[in-house]
């Protein structure tokens, strides 16, 4: 099949191109910068979700869409909500447009859990968890064939770096907690740590996504969202442990201290991010088959050892 695929320069959307590729699969991947190098079977199309006629134009050439492209952030989207509401709402409704227009087999990239759909955590998570109504309402009234895949917090190799250790506006767990433990600066880690934030390894939600297609486009719209995550659920203390155990075997030196600071706009007290794995069972995907959180992270943590520490000494 030749896939479109939306955010393919992401984080994500990077392991998506990959897991693509080594199926068979040729792809094109739409944005509005040609930023990444380009492999053997995939194309570039310049376009913008917020705009149809390219993305109807997309449509027009692929077999399947994959759509990832989104305004992400949760205390950032609350500050200023406007980006991730037009382009999250606006992206996921050309998306399905021009999907029903082709009759093509979608793939919505939804968000978290049902506890985080219901506490309305920012405008990232209300952006998209209005695109997936919009992908029941395209399903049942309008012909579509969309289904949903809602993966936890994704992270390993490759994941962007905030400030003070890199330029993405968005801090992301993984790397927020691995840059300070391999500088030897504590972890910070926001209200008390016990609230349970499941983490599931990028490479086993890259083949969800290329396998929630395949199954799209052979059998019709999955009943129920997919939700990726791990069998066993974690606290953000076990993953800060994690980190700081595996930095200190990568740096040769004593594990980092953990820190507690206030809760942030958007994290709520108790809050529980945990995916329903029985949700996987129609894809034929075993969740204990996913890389273990231990694993995960010591992989994860070498990555930056060996790929982001020596360029951050270099400019210190």
């Amino acid at each position: 099949m030749k896939i479109g695929l939306t955010g393919g320069q992401g984080f994500i959307g990077g392991w998506v191109r990959r897991e693509l590729l080594r199926r068979g699969h040729e792809t094109v991947i739409f944005d509005r910068h040609p930023r990444t190098p380009r492999a053997d079977g995939e194309t570039f199309f310049l376009g913008d979700i917020e705009d149809a006629n390219s993305v109807t134009e997309l449509a027009a050439h692929v077999d399947g869409i994959v759509h990832l492209a989104a305004v992400l952030g949760t205390q950032e989207t609350i500050q200023n909500p406007r980006p991730s509401a037009v382009t999250n709402i606006l992206g996921g409704l050309n998306v399905f447009e021009a999907a029903v227009q082709y009759r093509l087999p979608v793939v919505y990239a939804g968000v978290g859990n049902a506890w985080m759909r219901d506490h309305a955590t920012g405008s990232y998570t209300i952006s998209k968890t209005c695109v997936e109504d919009y992908g029941r309402m395209y399903n049942a009234y309008r012909d579509g064939v969309i289904s949903v895949v809602r993966p936890v917090n994704a992270y390993g190799p490759g994941q962007s770096v905030a400030a003070p250790y890199g330029p993405s506006k968005v801090r992301k767990i993984l790397p927020a907690f691995t840059c300070r433990a391999l500088t030897g600066t504590p972890i910070e880690v926001y209200g008390d740590g016990e609230q349970v934030s499941d983490c599931i390894y990028v490479g086993d939600v890259a083949s969800t996504f290329v396998t929630a297609l395949e199954y799209t486009a052979s059998n019709g719209a999955l009943e129920k969202p997919a939700e990726v995550g791990p069998v066993e659920s974690c606290t953000v203390n076990d993953v800060a442990r994690l980190v700081a155990k595996f930095a200190a075997e990568a740096s040769g030196s004593k594990a980092v201290d953990i820190t507690h600071l206030p809760m942030r706009p958007g994290e709520v007290p108790g809050a529980v991010v945990r995916s329903d794995t029985s949700t996987l069972e129609p894809l034929g995907i075993d969740a204990s088959t996913f890389v273990s959180l231990e694993e995960g992270i010591r992989r994860t943590v070498e990555w930056y050892a060996e790929n982001w520490l020596p360029f951050w000494k270099a400019t210190k």
